[in-house]
């Protein structure tokens, strides 16, 4: 349906242009309203246009090496996606959801090439937002990059989980054996110093009751903090071989662009040794 050029004064990027210039290009572009989870644009298809958000929400992911769906961006209101594929006429190299009732300019490259012509100005404002996009796809990939084991697992802490650790962590120390020690001693030689008035005298069944309900009760606390450390291995593994696999594939590609160059020496040494090309131009080649 026809765009209200009312609609596009609020869109920031849009809020230099004239009336002229706005009436101009509301009558170009189109308004489209998406259901709650209609699919804008899926990943493969045909960048032919943006989309700029008026009103709703919309999430826009991709999907990793692990074939997991990574969330890459959450335009708010007066917000671009879309933009790099529908600028250079590449198939979207990410997906887009309504999460529910969305209402979105659409806009092409022409649209933005007469956009230029009137306000050429608005160009930074685009150049601004595609920065921002770029930043944010940067931090993502660093954050998945350097993700910590320790930091992925606390997130899921529950409150029993964190004490089964801290009771783990205080009954594998000295600081419990001694205190440990300490009690036992002093509570034998006192038992043994009272006699017939000790309340539990010689061979203290009381003292062995309680350090049976102890064990029965710290065993399977510390088996409760041994399984998450479990976890932990398990993640700090995976997160190694992530690492790992990427290293190797830049590695390979490495090798790769350095072939190439050999490849280019090794042909432009040939040329040299028959004569097809001046000492000059092989000097630039190589350059």
């Amino acid at each position: 349906m026809p765009c209200d050029k009312v609609e596009l004064k609020h869109v920031p990027l849009f809020a230099l242009l004239d009336d002229d210039e706005i009436a101009v290009l509301a009558a170009q572009v189109d308004l489209k309203v998406f259901a709650a989870r209609q699919r804008i644009y899926k990943i493969g298809d045909l960048g032919m246009h943006a989309y700029i958000m008026l009103s709703g929400s919309v999430q826009v992911s991709t999907v990793d090496e692990d074939h997991q769906e990574v969330v890459v961006d959450q335009p708010g209101h007066g917000e671009f996606f879309g933009f790099a594929s529908m600028l250079d006429q590449t198939p979207h190299q990410t997906s887009a959801i309504a999460m529910e009732k969305t209402t979105c300019v659409e806009i092409g490259r022409d649209d933005i090439a007469i956009l230029l012509q009137r306000k050429p100005m608005a160009g930074m404002d685009m150049l601004t937002v595609l920065g921002h996009q770029f930043h944010a796809s940067q931090q993502l990939v660093r954050i998945r990059a350097s993700r910590n084991a320790n930091e992925l697992i606390e997130e899921k802490y529950t409150f029993g989980e964190r004490i089964a650790d801290a009771v783990a962590s205080f009954g594998g120390s000295w600081r419990f054996i001694i205190l440990c020690g300490i009690a036992l001693v002093s509570y034998t030689c006192l038992s043994i110093a009272l006699k017939s008035r000790s309340w539990d005298p010689y061979p203290f069944i009381l003292l062995n009751l309680f350090l049976s309900m102890l064990a029965a009760i710290q065993a399977p606390v510390i088996m409760m903090s041994q399984n998450r450390q479990d976890k932990k291995d398990r993640l700090r593994s995976e997160l190694d071989f992530e690492v790992n696999r990427r290293a190797e594939s830049e590695i390979q590609n490495l090798s790769r662009k350095l072939n190439l160059v050999t490849d280019k020496l090794c042909d432009l040494d040939d040329a040299l040794r028959h004569g097809l090309v001046p000492p000059a131009d092989a000097q630039s080649g190589v350059k």
